[in-house]
């Protein structure tokens, strides 16, 4: 059990074949072999895509802590602004 001799691999290409046919079966592999290329572009595209939105979330804590910095240096006026009379 769990090993597969060539008669059953024989068998199974034989049902294949019966399915879907002489005409049918290169556009069927076809499909299968479009679908591994883009599964493989796949994994190949994510840590590229990782890197990028990894970029901008740490130039954004940059900015936030320069304002941050920015406004806890800027001296607290005594007063509050009073509008202007006329």
């Amino acid at each position: 059990m769990g090993n597969i001799g060539v008669w059953q691999i024989v068998l199974i290409l034989a049902i294949v074949l019966i399915l879907f046919g002489a005409g049918k079966l290169p556009r069927v592999m076809g499909d299968v072999a479009k679908g591994v290329k883009s599964f493989k572009a796949g994994l190949k595209e994510e840590p590229e895509e990782q890197a990028v939105k990894e970029v901008p979330q740490a130039q954004a804590s940059t900015v936030a802590a320069s304002v941050e910095t920015t406004t806890e240096s800027t001296p607290a006026s005594s007063k509050p602004d009073e509008p202007a009379k006329s």
